[in-house]
């Protein structure tokens, strides 16, 4: 029932009442003690008990549809309806309690969601990890084996062992990298920007990868202006950079050429990294800042296929973003762009 409703009901048992009571009071003063009187007196008796009578039934009836409307709802809430039957457009009580029960709904179900959302991601990040550790482990197990053998001469010795350490590097490497990737997403670590010049960080990035990329004879180019002061986290972007480079050098071959590029703009600053790698087939690209993605032809070559993921997270955490432009067998392209001032 609307809340004009309501009013006008109770205006039209408030005059019918005050007719009632003016009928009894005239027989009472005018009437004398004659059968009119005594007539007028019943008539108002009855009446009030006819308005009180209805007035009764009335509010009887709008509990009725009250609690019966609010049974309703409960029920699409509990049996988990995506769209209960809330009438939000009336003025009435009820309906003002029914929206309130819709947004407490709402938010339950949004965290009901947003649970079943992280047991989903934790699931996968606990598969992702077995499945990344399952090959070192076995390696690691299987030559301790061979190695107890007592047939083994000393130069098979030294291989077996040569391997086991390769393969203890490769797992250290792995939790090395697992653990960054979780002290970031579950904010243990936490982004810290400052304005600092972008020179010194992409200087320590590129300091990181110069003795890979003087083994396999590529040469780094660097146009960075010295004088260019960007809000960032210094140590994370570095991380982000080092591994956009670090993929570089892993998938160029000798000889090859990685050019690095600082532009400022009107709202960011434009990092470019360039290289005359292997190149990415276009079907693949929105596939490369997946958590444990590598590419078919690249998996027998070191890696785990964390890097270009944290490198998204990192930046995307600082509200950048990374686009890449690549043909395969014709290098990349990795565009960063970093707020130039605080988006705070």
């Amino acid at each position: 029932m609307t809340k004009d409703k309501t009013e006008q009901r109770k205006r039209l048992l408030k005059w019918f009442g005050f007719a009632v009571g003016a009928m009894t009071l005239i027989g009472v003063l005018y009437g004398g003690p004659g059968k009119t009187a005594r007539l007028l007196a019943a008539l108002g008796y009855l009446g009030s008990l006819g308005i009180w009578a209805a007035y009764t039934w009335c509010i009887k009836r709008d509990i009725w549809r009250f609690t019966d409307s609010m049974e309703k709802s409960l029920d699409y809430m509990i049996q988990g309806r995506e769209d209960p039957e809330f009438d939000e457009t009336a003025e009435s009580q009820l309906s003002k309690l029914q929206t309130k029960l819709k947004q407490l709904y709402e938010i339950q179900n949004h965290y009901v969601q947003s649970s079943l959302e992280e047991r989903k991601k934790m699931q996968e990040l606990v598969s992702d990890i077995s499945h990344q550790t399952r090959t070192p482990v076995s390696n690691i197990k299987m030559y301790a084996e061979m190695l107890g053998e007592k047939c083994t001469d000393r130069d098979t010795e030294e291989e077996f062992l040569a391997q086991l350490k390769e393969q203890a590097d490769k797992l250290d490497f792995l939790i090395q990298s697992l653990v960054k990737m979780s002290r970031l997403e579950t904010g243990i670590l936490k982004i810290r920007q400052e304005e600092t010049p972008l020179y010194d960080t992409l200087g320590r990035a590129i300091g990181s990868v110069l003795p890979r990329a003087d083994r396999k004879d590529i040469q780094i180019s660097v146009d960075c202006p010295e004088e260019l002061f960007i809000y960032h986290d210094p140590r994370w972007t570095e991380e982000a950079l080092y591994n956009i480079l670090d993929n570089g050098v892993k998938y160029t071959e000798p000889g090859g050429k990685i050019d690095v590029s600082v532009r400022e703009q009107e709202i960011y600053a434009h990092i470019t990294i360039r290289d005359t790698g292997k190149g990415i087939e276009e079907s693949r690209q929105c596939k490369i800042f997946g958590r444990f993605y590598r590419e078919p032809e690249v998996r027998g070559q070191e890696g785990v296929g964390i890097g270009l993921y944290l490198a998204r997270e990192i930046i995307t955490r600082q509200k950048g973003y990374i686009e890449v432009r690549s043909e395969a067998g014709r290098g990349s392209c990795f565009h960063i762009y970093l707020p130039g001032k605080s988006q705070n």
